[in-house]
């Protein structure tokens, strides 16, 4: 099973940027999944985006625009550029991998702070 680990969260004012990097224990390429997924405070976890390993990647409307998914699999790296952050981004952010016919593997999860 895949094993991943999440870095790069932090705290900004809103309008700022962050990057979260995901480096996995196995090629990004041969994964069949990936997202990032966040979960605020008191609230279910969300999806935010995700990626096929056939390079699809769907958006929740509320980061469309703003944020950017990319892999970098000399790195065996998934990242999340995030761009005009707002308050309610504030959340913990989770790396989720999947592989065929096995259960989706998740990081630990990284702070986000977006304050006004």
């Amino acid at each position: 099973q895949v094993q991943v680990v999440e870095s790069g969260g932090g705290s900004v004012q809103a309008g700022g940027s962050l990057t979260l990097s995901c480096v996995a224990s196995m090629s990004i390429f041969d994964i069949n999944y990936m997202g990032w997924y966040r979960q605020a405070p008191g609230k279910q976890r969300d999806f935010v985006v995700g990626i096929s390993s056939g390079g699809l990647t769907n958006y929740a409307d509320s980061v469309k625009g703003r944020f950017t998914i990319s892999g970098d699999n000399a790195k065996n790296t998934l990242n999340l550029e995030m761009n005009n952050l707002k308050p309610e981004d504030t959340a913990v952010y989770y790396c989720a991998a999947t592989l065929t016919g096995m259960a989706t593997s998740w990081g630990q999860g990284t702070q986000v702070t977006v304050s006004s």
